[in-house]
């Protein structure tokens, strides 16, 4: 019986070790995923306002509140683990199924948007650029398509001509400009008014595809930091009910 109880305090010690390094690790990742998120929000959700889904916002946020719970999550297991506490273990392993369904609901809704945004940017993308850019209330529009068409270097939708049918240009605001500023290759103001190729941006697919690919890339991101931490995530819940269980042993 002692040599029993012996086996079984050794493997509780190094159930607790092997569950303190994984802590360690967990909080550095839910740092990373809370990152991604944030990064997402704060550098890239320029385009945002272009997207007629909130898809690929409702995605960064998910990770910024998974990597929130996931840093308290990892200083709730490093008390769990060392008090050997099995009610806070319980919570340890409940919170830890918590974050793993948001990350692998991350890692889906990137992949289902990743199959739709082709769709969505051709059903959407020319209308929302030629009826609200320069328009009053779509200020972030604007913003968003000037930065959109220096940045990647493109002009319109599909392509320059689609801005023969903007409301901004049609209504005489335009100042006899035939483009937007932003289309043209060396920025000046009226510099819109030649579309000629020598002035203006003209790029095979337009901006669609421009947009679509930078999108796409970032999505391939989120979706693979929520799935990969979420995996990792499994051998944290296993060596939880392994130590719960050595804990139990021990009582009796």
């Amino acid at each position: 019986m002692g040599e029993f109880n012996e086996k079984t305090t050794c493997g509780t010690v190094c159930l607790k070790y092997l569950l303190f390094v994984f802590n360690c690790c967990f909080w550095l990742a839910g740092l990373a995923v809370m990152a991604v998120g944030i990064w997402t929000l704060a550098l890239k959700s320029d385009y945002i306002s272009l997207l007629a889904s909130g898809t690929y916002l409702a995605t960064a946020y998910i990770l910024v509140v998974a990597g929130v719970v996931v840093m308290v999550t990892g200083v709730l297991g490093c008390c769990a683990t060392f008090k050997e506490r099995r009610n806070l273990l319980r919570l340890y392993f409940i919170l830890l199924l918590l974050i793993f369904l948001l990350e692998v609901i991350a890692g889906i809704l990137a992949y289902i948007y990743y199959q739709q945004l082709n769709a969505e940017l051709k059903e959407h993308l020319k209308d929302t650029m030629t009826k609200r850019y320069h328009q009053p209330g779509h200020e972030g529009v604007t913003s968003a398509v000037d930065k959109l068409q220096q940045e990647f270097r493109c002009c319109g939708s599909n392509n320059s001509h689609d801005w023969r049918d903007s409301e901004w240009i049609r209504s005489g605001q335009a100042g006899g400009r035939v483009v937007p500023d932003s289309c043209c290759k060396t920025v000046v103001t009226g510099c819109g008014q030649r579309d000629h190729a020598s002035n203006i941006y003209k790029v095979e697919g337009g901006c669609i595809t421009k947009l679509e690919t930078f999108i796409q890339e970032h999505l391939r991101i989120i979706g693979a930091v929520g799935v990969g931490i979420a995996c990792v995530q499994l051998f944290g819940m296993i060596f939880t009910c392994c130590l719960y269980k050595s804990l139990k042993l021990e009582h009796y």
